[in-house]
């Protein structure tokens, strides 16, 4: 089958000819995959960024957000059949640790994690497991889903986590519109009555934000940190930034107003706030990383009810490093999709 396959860090991949996953366990799932689901992470993994951390050998497959047609299945295998079209958590995970049995799966203590520590989805086929698939409604195609994977999923948890502080007439700002962030807006609609305002360096991603519903956007500049507070009535009460480097990190914990929370869900940069300002102003630095299956469970339920859509352009799997140029240099709206097979 064709993949594409990271051989060096700090080099591109390549789309190269792999052998075809076979099931070999009882509870193994063969996906033949429909869209793939490009991400900044792709290009941090690229970068080196995930190499201590994955310790993943390579070469390897990239891709972890992936949606397509169950091909096979494992012997123990009763939730999905040969045909159905599924999202994937993108977890693989053991279902007897603590975590598992909580319905944490993100925390499982055995998981494995395709796309970042193992072969994943930029590819024909991926091998997956029972618990990670997800059977998608009839209104829900794979292409269009897929990117809800990982970056809807990971907007909707952070979002989940910050309903608790978003009382009536509370401000949250959003950082970033882009690929997680114009799912965060959605989320943040469906779920919440907030007074949203998104800060952007793209206009594009601004009138996006404001078509999806937004009441404020503010181009960044010199001036975004005044401007967002006076909006705000003195600062907000949640942040969310969907980009994490650059300089939004320092800009979204300026923006918080006393006992409030800066949520962390994109990442690159670093974070350096004095102690003393911690505690005197009692703010909350609260970290996201992707979210449960139960949490992948609901975001496809406002997906079918039409409240969460994804912007997306789609591209062949040989365009692999046309879509990550588009991506790196911002030229891409929404999330890049790859799609190896189509239906």
């Amino acid at each position: 089958m064709k993949a594409v396959r990271l051989h060096q860090y700090e080099e591109r991949p390549v789309v190269e000819d792999v052998p075809e996953p076979r099931i070999s366990g009882p509870l193994e799932v063969l996906v033949e995959i429909g869209g793939a689901g490009l991400c900044r992470t792709d290009l941090h993994i690229v970068e080196g960024q995930w190499a201590a951390k994955s310790g993943v050998t390579l070469p390897y497959t990239l891709g972890h957000e992936n949606a397509g047609w169950v091909r096979d299945v494992g012997t123990a295998v009763t939730n999905v059949a040969p045909g159905d079209a599924v999202i994937l958590h993108p977890l693989v995970t053991c279902g007897l640790c603590l975590a598992c049995r909580a319905g944490d799966d993100v925390h499982c203590e055995n998981s494995r994690f395709p796309g970042i520590d193992s072969d994943g989805g930029m590819a024909e086929f991926l091998l997956t497991g029972a618990r990670s698939v997800l059977k998608l409604g009839p209104s829900l195609h794979p292409v269009d889903v897929a990117a809800l994977a990982d970056a809807g999923l990971t907007a909707y948890h952070a979002v989940r986590k910050a309903v608790p502080l978003v009382h009536p007439g509370a401000h949250v700002v959003v950082i970033g519109a882009g690929g997680l962030g114009h799912i965060g807006i959605q989320c943040l609609l469906a779920l919440t009555v907030a007074e949203i305002t998104v800060v952007d360096v793209s206009e594009a991603s601004l009138d996006l934000a404001k078509r999806l519903g937004a009441h404020h956007v503010v181009r960044a500049g010199p001036a975004t940190v005044s401007e967002v507070r006076d909006i705000c009535g003195g600062g907000a009460h949640v942040v969310l930034d969907f980009v994490g480097e650059r300089g939004t990190e320092a800009e979204g914990i300026a923006l918080l107003r006393r006992a409030a929370s800066y949520f962390v869900v994109g990442y690159g940069g670093r974070i350096d706030i004095p102690t003393i300002d911690i505690i005197s102003n009692e703010i909350n630095v609260i970290g996201n990383l992707v979210g449960s299956y139960n949490d992948l469970a609901d975001l496809m339920t406002l997906a079918a009810q039409g409240r969460v859509r994804l912007h997306t352009r789609t591209y062949p799997l040989e365009a692999i490093n046309d879509a990550m140029d588009d991506l790196d240099a911002g030229r891409l709206q929404g999330r890049g999709i790859l799609v190896p097979a189509t239906r």
